[in-house]
This record gives C-alpha cells, structure tokens and sequence, in this order.
C-alpha cells in the first residue's frame, strides 16, 4: 500500500501506554478519502489515484469542481490531490470508493508531509542556528551577523546556495519513519509520534515510510 492519506492536523497531546511511560502524540483528524478519478498509464502515461478529502460548500465550488465530483459521484471535495500507485494498486480500488484511516496499523512507520509554518523573514542565528558572538573580545555591532559571503579573488563572487538571511518556513516538509502510535476507526483520528510539520487544521499527507528504519 502506497497511498498517501489525507488527513487534517488537529493538534498535540500525550497518551499513556500500558507501562505507564507517557508518549507526546499529534492528532490527525483522518476522515475517509474518497477515490474520485483513476488515471492510468495507457491513457495518461502513469499510474495514479486522485483523492478527495473533506467537502466544499456549493457557494464557494465552481462548475467545473462539481461536474468533476459528479462524474465520480461523490460530493466537492474540499482539497484534492494525486497519489501515485502500482497497476495492481489501481485495480482495486473503484471511482466513489472510500478509503479509511484504517490501512494504518499501530507501530507501523509513516512519512508525514506537510507545509511548515512560515516565520517570514529571519536572520542567519534563527534562520541557520549560526553561532552569535560574544560581546567581548573585539566584537562590536554585528553580534549575529553571518560574515563574510564569499571570496575576494577567486570565484570574485557569492557562491550559489550560501546560507543567508531570507524567508524562513512555508515549505514542503516531510517528517520521516513517524511512529503511528493509536489508530481510531470509528472516529477517523491517527495519533502519530512527536511533531509533525503544518499549523493547527493544515492539510498533511501521511503515507508509509520510504525509508524504513532498521
């Protein structure tokens, strides 16, 4: 199974495992997702399932939403996105079918996807965790500065891809080998391990980990 589920980040709390020992968890609100278009390598050049999560209100649907929805026979999604799959995975599933938060066990490994939360513009120290200097020892008015950029002769210019003061977040982050800790069905919540990127109510997808740890 190589889907990757849409869930909705809800926010952190702790469980209590059976020892006792207390583990901090995120909530992900993991609501059925439903398939509402197969695309196929004969006809689009890959294989590929097309999942919709939540729903839209028709006031703020477009035409071409609906008629989309309509031909699979489910309602507007909310947000829409492709996952690639095997042909052995692609026939079996079906146009309209649900897909639960139940194809995740306990203990099994997942990456979580996410947009990190954006700090807009940030300097090297927060930005790149570069050391400030002390304020002593010669060191005046730039205390978290970051240097000097580049050479004076030879390349005689800021070398491409030099760590520097910018935007910060609000990027495609994927946290690897996140431990599924509690998988609740009939209420549609996956309880995950730590941290995961994305703010309160962010779209995240959760599929099995690429990278399995030993």
């Amino acid at each position: 199974m190589s889907i990757d589920f849409l869930c909705r980040k809800v926010g952190m709390t702790q469980l209590y495992g059976e020892g006792g020992e207390c583990v901090e968890v995120t909530v992900l609100e993991a609501a059925p997702n439903r398939v509402v278009q197969k695309k196929t390598s004969a006809r689009e050049g890959y294989d590929a399932l097309q999942l919709g999560y939540g729903e839209k209100r028709r006031k703020v649907a477009s035409k071409a939403e609906m008629g989309h929805a309509a031909k699979a026979n489910v309602a507007t999604p909310r947000y829409l996105r492709e996952t690639r799959v095997t042909p052995q995975e692609l026939g079996s599933y079906e146009v309209g079918q649900e897909i639960r938060c139940d194809i995740f066990k306990p203990g099994q490994r997942v990456d979580v996807i996410g947009t990190s939360k954006g700090r807009g513009t940030a300097g090297v120290v927060k930005r790149h965790h570069f050391p400030s200097k002390g304020e002593a020892h010669g060191a005046h008015e730039n205390y978290r500065h970051g240097g000097s950029i580049g050479p004076g002769s030879f390349p005689g210019h800021v070398i491409k891809g030099l760590r520097m003061a910018g935007r910060m977040g609000n990027e495609r982050t994927t946290a690897l080998n996140v431990e599924v800790v509690r998988v609740d069905a009939e209420k549609g919540l996956l309880f995950v391990r730590g941290g995961v990127p994305g703010h309160p109510d962010a779209l995240l997808q959760v599929r099995p980990s690429v990278k399995v740890r030993a």
